[in-house]
């Protein structure tokens, strides 16, 4: 029984896509191991967002082969599929497999030595995807689910389109029988994830969309506790808002890539809304849905973002009724337009932004949580035992309970009794369910 490890670098996407190629590896027979461990195998499954996490895929390419010099190296993930050669150069690398190769990784590697190392087609090509099925989601009390994958939007600084080809989404029926599956297997709460949520359904046909899609789900109310990813600021509809402050399945929770707050950088950018816009969303979701946690992408140092502009970001996000902040400082993407553009920002002045973006994303995040001292809120018990357990609460907040012996199960009431820098911390008032 061959041992193999495998690692996951990037999105939630790349996570389901992982969790995949477990639960079909241990149906062939091998033996998964952790990562840290010695293998015969180690996969790793890359993301390749920046050169940041290039450097860091080549580290993991290093530390496999320290664990075991004898162990065969398989490289996928989105780094392999925009820099095949690159990767099949790499020493101790034994097999590049492609996004869309991925799939049939445990066929690949029952070949001993395959017939060709790098496994990586054309997936600007694909014009549809599968739905990933999953028996189990190991570790995780929260499922994840793939309905939709690639991109159409070419925004200027991201490689990502080339990486995962074409938008294409999971057919209707069956994102509404994987929810079900999951709930059948005692999940309570299901995450909805894609590279581009919002663009859901419209490669269908009939064309759908992620609106159709989640007013079927509720109706159905197939899982108690439905989550939505992130969702670009145009596609946030009013038939979107309307449902989310009424229907007691989708989870209170939306992340909004703002990635600027001038109007000149979005430009640059290639997005397609304004800053104006952008507030008009956030404002109405907040009066619509009044505790819903909403967050935010924002780049630090895009190309020729002056003082100004970086300063109307800052005033934009402060004055808006969000919970926190995704910051990214901008690095250079070879083989994006944002990578040739004039007016690189010094890395220095990059770092120092992003530093105050983060602070501010402190200060939302504590604002956010006081509002919940002393209320009583829903939430999902994840993981531990004995006098402190962590939970999650629908508008996505992090809960430590205290004093839970034995530990709870499912569902419960907590009562919020502290803040911390991270989460909340609370005590159990009442079972909600199991």
């Amino acid at each position: 029984m061959q041992r193999v490890a495998i690692t996951t670098l990037g999105c939630k996407i790349n996570q389901f896509e992982s969790a995949a190629m477990t639960e079909s590896l241990g149906r062939e027979g091998f033996r998964l191991v952790p990562f840290e461990d010695e293998a015969d195998i180690y996969v790793i499954n890359t993301c390749t967002v920046t050169a940041r996490t290039d450097a860091e895929s080549r580290r993991l390419i290093r530390r496999a082969m320290r664990r075991n010099p004898a162990a065969r190296v398989v490289v996928t993930g989105c780094y392999a599929q925009v820099a095949p050669d690159a990767v099949g150069e790499l020493p101790g690398v034994s097999l590049v497999v492609g996004n869309s190769e991925k799939k049939g990784i445990a066929g690949l590697l029952r070949d001993a030595v395959p017939a060709e190392k790098i496994l990586v087609s054309d997936i600007s090509r694909q014009r549809t995807v599968e739905a990933l099925g999953l028996e189990s989601f190991a570790e995780h009390t929260r499922a994840f689910l793939q309905v939709q994958n690639g991109c159409d939007a070419f925004c200027s600084y991201c490689i990502v389109p080339h990486a995962r080809g074409r938008s294409r989404s999971v057919p209707f029926r069956d994102v509404l029988e994987g929810i079900g599956t999951f709930a059948y297997q005692g999940f309570r709460e299901v995450v909805l994830t894609g590279i581009h949520l919002g663009a859901y359904g419209a490669d269908l046909e009939p064309p759908a969309s992620l609106l159709d899609l989640l007013e079927a789900a509720d109706a159905e109310a197939l899982v108690p506790r439905l989550r939505v990813g992130s969702v670009e600021p145009h596609e946030i509809s009013d038939g979107l808002i309307a449902l989310m402050a009424r229907s007691p399945v989708i989870c209170p929770h939306l992340h909004i890539p703002l990635q600027s707050g001038s109007d000149s950088v979005l430009e640059r950018m290639n997005r397609r809304y304004t800053a104006a816009f952008f507030r008009e969303r956030v404002e109405r979701l907040a009066a619509a849905v009044p505790d819903i946690c909403i967050g935010c992408d924002v780049i630090a140092g895009f190309p020729g973002e002056t003082d100004e502009e970086f300063a109307a970001t800052l005033a934009l996000l402060e004055g808006l009724p969000i919970a926190h902040l995704h910051v990214f400082p901008f690095s250079r993407r070879e083989g994006t337009p944002a990578a040739r553009m004039p007016g690189q920002v010094d890395g220095k002045i990059v770092r120092e932004r992003a530093e105050v973006l983060r602070a501010l994303s402190d200060r939302k995040r504590e604002t956010f949580h006081r509002r919940f001292m002393g209320r009583d809120l829903p939430v999902l018990v994840l993981n531990g035992r004995g006098k402190e357990v962590t939970g999650l609460s629908r508008n996505y907040i992090t809960v430590r309970i205290e004093a839970v012996t034995p530990p709870p199960e499912g569902e419960v009431m907590v009562r919020i009794t502290g803040v911390e820098a991270d989460g909340v911390r609370g005590i159990i008032s009442e079972p909600v369910r199991k």
